[in-house]
């Protein structure tokens, strides 16, 4: 019986993947530079895929200096994103059930804890996992299996909520079972691997997640 609910964060309980991108493309602009958005979207949550993002800008350029653009730009437009739709729903039906929930994120406890806590959700988690607490991040299933293990439940007893290819493959690695609701940045991911991909959080309910996977 399914017992506990796993919410990644980055791009499931709030968008700050289209920020990023949109970060790199003010800083781009900013300095008059060409931006390919669609390399740029080719690495969101895909913790293998590795590139220049600042290539454009040539082998002289103050490369720190951009990363502090970056962040401006990306901390003025994530502070700007609401939670995404059904997530508060979802942790409102847990808890009204009884259903401990955990989040799995390959950020860090700094950032994950600081946007939680000033949405007013740091408190609803009996379990935070983040990039820190283990040896490697998502695809690895690493992640998962200390959040679980937190929990003290076994992996089938749990839902993983994710919005990527890179998060998915981790959750059913680590044996749980795994919805996917893709933003904007994640859209184009193959999550066929995936239990269920749905338009965004508001489509579940606790009671459909109990009817799809509970033991025939």
């Amino acid at each position: 019986m399914l017992r506990a609910l796993v919410f990644d964060f980055d791009g499931l309980i709030l968008d700050t993947e289209t920020p990023l991108i949109d970060g790199f493309a003010d800083v781009h602009a900013a300095h008059d530079r060409p931006f390919d958005r669609d390399l740029f979207l080719r690495s969101v949550g895909h913790a293998e895929y590795t590139f220049d993002p600042w290539r454009a800008f040539g082998p002289d350029e103050d490369r720190r200096e951009l990363e502090r653009e970056l962040q401006l730009y990306k901390r003025i437009r994530i502070l700007a994103q609401p939670v995404l739709p059904g997530v508060v729903a979802l942790m409102d039906a847990a808890r009204d059930r009884g259903w401990p929930i955990a989040l799995a994120s390959n950020s860090g406890h700094a950032h994950c804890e600081e946007h939680l806590g000033r949405l007013g959700l740091l408190s609803r988690f009996r379990v935070v996992a983040c990039r820190e607490d283990v040896a490697s991040p998502k695809p690895e299933p690493d992640l998962y299996r200390f959040a679980i293990n937190q929990l003290g439940l076994r992996a089938h007893q749990a839902v993983a909520l994710e919005d990527s290819r890179t998060g998915s493959l981790a959750a059913k690695r680590a044996g749980l079972w795994c919805v996917v609701a893709p933003n904007p940045s994640t859209a184009h991911h193959d999550v066929s691997h995936a239990d269920w991909r749905v338009g965004s959080l508001a489509e579940l309910t606790l009671d459909l997640l109990l009817q799809r996977f509970a033991p025939k």
